[in-house]
């Protein structure tokens, strides 16, 4: 017997070991705490140790009860970040596409996951309002809006023989922090960025972005892109879509809009993403609004051509002889990876076996909860809203006491788990909703709970 090899009674007794210990996972996920009561020293002190001669065998699986005690749960209480809480049939997607152990680079190299994935991606384009767009899947929204900005670059200012010449790009002052980093990746340089300023609802102020444009040329500046926000991870605002557009086809700029959060909310809200198709490029995660496992994100654009223009330099040793073109596709030409894991799987199993109608719902119970807390925050008088709730981002604060303090104090209780933001210049107590365990009792609990650690603060 080959050593990496395991008997099949003993590997057939780890798989079903290893079922039972994710269904009791989830099944017990409502009596978790809403974070883990841990610290580095701890978790350095249970896993931080030397890779042992000899194999441990099936006693690993040991390890995974304190693993789960030490990590961020999934459970229906934890409201700290833009996040989906990991359905349990794409879960198991996961699974069957790492025992498939496909590198998805093109057609050739896995013929059923590389179908797959186109389909999944259509499902998406179709989902959001952009039928006919094409593109793939990639490990989040920074990935994709890397991959959607150099397709913008190479469109307006080829740079990929000759390098990055001066350019212009422009999104809000509330724009994802991987907006500037996929800036200076690219070479152009983040003091090229203009973030235009927000209007009182934190959408980018067209008004100001003309004006920016307009400076830009006078400056004998090079404008390329523009990037626009559906659902900013600070209050879930969205940027006015429409009127950006009409600005980038006057300008012929490029326009991506970053969508990772919350594109597809379009699934149950159409009328608030009018324009999407108007996109040269979108990203959205599908591990956040279609509560699939990490990692699972998308770049859908419209232009092929474009993307090999950015992406295709390929070696002999990949070379495809086969003149099909479904046979002779490959991811590697329009994409940036060439190991690519088989993430469409749990996508493709997931929406298969709930459909379409149970997703939608989902997601706009999200948006009644967000909703549901925005009111009860406004019945208490010591609280207060500090944003809009246009998706299913609720920022709020309490009016008298420390609400950094309240946070820790919050947090420390161990019932929900809130993150924060700053707006205009205050902290702000932070609750997004992107999760299908979550009722409207989870949603009261935050009230109480943030009622409950600010009056601990006065002990």
């Amino acid at each position: 017997m080959r050593e990496l090899d395991i008997p099949d009674q003993e590997l057939s007794a780890l798989a079903d070991e290893t079922l039972n210990l994710a269904k009791n996972y989830w099944s017990r996920l409502d009596e978790r705490a809403a974070y883990p009561a841990t610290s580095g020293e701890e978790t350095a002190r249970l896993f931080s140790r030397a890779w042992a001669e000899t194999g441990r065998g099936r006693g690993i699986l040991a390890d995974f009860q304190q693993i789960a005690d030490h990590s961020r749960p999934s459970g229906a209480r934890f409201f700290g970040y833009v996040v989906g809480s990991g359905e349990p049939v794409g879960a198991l997607g996961e699974w069957l596409a790492a025992v498939l152990n496909q590198n998805v680079t093109s057609w050739r190299s896995a013929p059923a996951a590389t179908t797959i994935e186109r389909t999944v991606v259509g499902w998406l384009a179709d989902a959001v309002g952009c039928p006919g767009f094409i593109g793939s899947l990639c490990g989040g929204g920074s990935a994709a809006n890397l991959m959607a900005l150099t397709m913008a670059r190479e469109a307006k200012l080829p740079a990929n023989e000759t390098g990055a010449s001066p350019c212009m790009m422009y999104a809000s002052e509330q724009a994802h922090m991987s907006i500037p980093k996929a800036i200076a990746l690219l070479g152009i340089g983040r003091q090229n960025l203009r973030l235009i300023p927000v209007d009182e609802g934190f959408r980018m102020r067209t008004d100001a972005l003309k004006a920016a444009i307009a400076e830009d040329h006078r400056a004998g500046r090079t404008p390329i892109a523009i990037v626009a926000t559906l659902g900013t991870v600070a209050t879930g605002a969205i940027d006015p879509l429409r009127e950006i557009a009409d600005v980038a086809r006057m300008e012929a700029l490029w326009l991506h809009v970053d969508g990772a959060y919350g594109a597809l909310a379009a699934l149950a809200v159409p009328d608030q993403f009018q324009g999407l198709a108007s996109a040269d490029s979108l990203s959205l995660d599908a591990h956040k609004w279609l509560y699939q496992p990490i990692d699972c994100g998308c770049l859908l654009h419209r232009d092929a051509a474009i993307a090999r223009e950015a992406f295709s330099n390929s070696g002999d040793y990949v070379r495809i002889l086969n003149q099909n073109p479904e046979e002779a596709f490959a991811f590697f030409e329009e994409s940036m990876e060439l190991s690519r894991r088989f993430r469409a799987l749990k996508l493709w199993m997931s929406l298969q076996y709930h459909g379409r109608r149970t997703f939608r719902e989902a997601i706009a119970r999200d948006l009644r909860h967000a909703q549901m807390l925005a009111e009860a925050i406004a019945a208490q008088p010591e609280l207060e809203l500090l944003a809009p709730v246009t998706l299913s981002v609720v920022c709020f604060r309490h009016r008298t006491k420390d609400n950094e303090a309240i946070l820790r104090r919050l947090v420390a209780r161990g019932r929900v788990y809130l993150s924060n933001a700053t707006l205009k210049g205050q902290f702000a107590l932070r609750a997004c909703f992107v999760n299908h365990r979550t009722t409207a009792e989870d949603v009261r609990t935050i009230v109480d709970e943030v009622i409950a650690a600010a009056t601990e603060l006065n002990r």
